[in-house]
């Protein structure tokens, strides 16, 4: 394993990344809450696009991985700026960015802050609005009344140890909510879901797709597939948008 480099971000957060150079457009892998950049599909695109000659950058956002901070003073709305700063600083030209998870919630924020440079997007499981419609809508009132005044909750989980959740995490998240409001998309968009996901529900796939303003939006369905979406096949779905996408942006010049 290669030693990171390292971005000076917002706030003075320190971002660990790698970055491969190629042809463009920019694929730009945001990863889950509490992931980092040396996960399986990380990893996985990061070979893809060596063998494409395709330019590539994955990263981890403070309180993740290798960068600066602790995760749980972190929030959406940090994690957001930390993607914008670093997409800035270290690329030019067209993005594609690749969200999993929380990082598909990342890629709509990154899409709403710079549209004028997407070539296109792909979400894995995406998890738009968890903070409000999975954390807080499933809270009983005695973790309500928790974290409102202890100002964390802890939440267990199928994938990994339990979130620590924080009232800022919560609140902060209110301000960067996705399907509340007029959501344009104005590129290719490539949704991936399982349906065997336990972490994000098909539900959360059909509701982004009725919701956005796209002029080509599809969604993939995958049978058994888990939140993961790790597999051989489940990586080929992934090449497959991505190969999609990128004769879509060589057509359009």
């Amino acid at each position: 394993m290669t030693s990171p480099s390292f971005f000076d971000g917002p706030q003075g957060r320190r971002l660990a990344y790698h970055l491969t150079p190629g042809a463009g457009p920019w694929v730009v892998f945001l990863g889950g809450l509490k992931s980092d950049m040396e996960g399986t599909k990380a990893l996985h695109l990061e070979a893809w696009a060596k063998h494409e000659g395709r330019a590539f950058l994955r990263f981890d956002y403070s309180g993740h991985g290798e960068s600066s901070g602790a995760f749980d003073e972190g929030a959406i709305g940090d994690w957001a700026e930390d993607a914008a700063a670093i997409v800035t600083g270290l690329t030019s030209g067209p993005i594609l960015p690749v969200g999993s998870s929380m990082g598909g919630w990342q890629a709509l924020l990154l899409a709403r802050r710079m549209p004028e440079r997407l070539a296109g997007l792909i979400t894995i499981a995406a998890a738009p609005d968890f903070t409000e419609d999975s954390y807080w809508a499933g809270f009983s009132e005695a973790q309500r009344e928790q974290i409102m005044t202890e100002g964390r909750v802890e939440l267990p989980s199928d994938y990994m140890e339990p979130y620590v959740v924080t009232r800022r995490m919560i609140e902060d998240g209110r301000r960067n909510l996705v399907l509340r409001s007029p959501l344009d998309l104005p590129c290719p968009v490539r949704c991936l879901q399982g349906t065997a996901d336990t972490a994000v529900r098909t539900e959360v796939a059909l509701r982004l797709l009725e919701h956005a303003s796209c002029p080509d939006m599809r969604l993939t369905l995958v049978k058994d597939a888990d939140h993961r979406f790790s597999d051989g096949p489940c990586l080929g779905l992934i090449e497959a948008a991505l190969d999609d996408i990128l004769a879509l942006a060589t057509e359009a010049g």
